[in-house]
């Protein structure tokens, strides 16, 4: 896969551009949205990943400039603006998909990979499902029949990773590895305790438990 890196922290460019080259992918960077627009329109890409602040030309400019030009690309918009109306000022721009400063490194090469994978079969995915809780992966909300469900940063992680492996076990070690990005057990019972705080938002009080503990295999979110 072809990725377009359009972010002036040079730093931070240069360690997407690396992640995401060990993950398999080719990079090419632009240090703000008037160096992009020249790449974009240089080569064939599979996903954008746009800074929304820098200088010269920011990234809703080019992502809008892009669209005007018949360019339909994933663009996948990073910044530190994380309020709903920042998303969707992104979103209303062009871009498929927002993800907010800080973020883990293991999400952001998960969405790149997602946008390419919508992208081949003409979707983008905003929404999960799981029975009768719903996932907005935009403005960030979560409902179970049509309640809203406040969750905190990490719980939103955790649930998204078991939606997007809703009937499927999933270990301790994939958690770990794709929620908290240890590589190593930490030793610690933080899984434990995400778990039983997230049970208790999105099951209690309903007739129907979805968070099941698969004994000696880990977790499972059943619809």
């Amino acid at each position: 896969m072809r990725i377009l890196i359009v972010e002036d922290d040079q730093e931070a460019s240069a360690a997407m551009c690396r992640g995401l080259t060990e993950a398999g992918h080719s990079c090419i960077t632009a240090p703000d949205g008037a160096y992009g627009l020249e790449e974009a329109n240089k080569g064939d890409f599979d996903v954008y990943v746009v800074d929304r602040m820098m200088p010269r030309l920011d990234g809703v400019g080019m992502v809008e400039t892009l669209r005007r030009q018949g360019d339909q690309t994933p663009v996948l918009f990073l910044s530190a603006l994380g309020e709903v109306e920042d998303r969707v000022t992104g979103l209303q721009a062009g871009a498929d998909d927002y993800l907010v400063k800080p973020y883990a490194f293991a999400e952001l090469i998960a969405r790149v990979e997602a946008l390419a994978r919508r992208r081949e079969t003409g979707s983008v995915q905003t929404v999960l499902k799981v029975g009768d809780l719903e996932m907005n992966l935009i403005s960030r909300e979560v409902t179970r029949e049509g309640k809203e469900i406040d969750l905190q940063p990490r719980e939103f992680q955790l649930l998204e990773f078991l939606m997007r492996h809703a009937g499927q076990s999933v270990t301790r070690t994939m958690l770990l590895e794709k929620v908290w990005e240890y590589h190593f057990d930490p030793q610690t019972n933080v899984i434990d305790v995400h778990i039983s705080r997230l049970r208790s938002k999105i099951d209690k009080g309903f007739d129907k438990p979805m968070l099941q503990t698969v004994r000696g295999a880990g977790y499972r979110l059943e619809a």
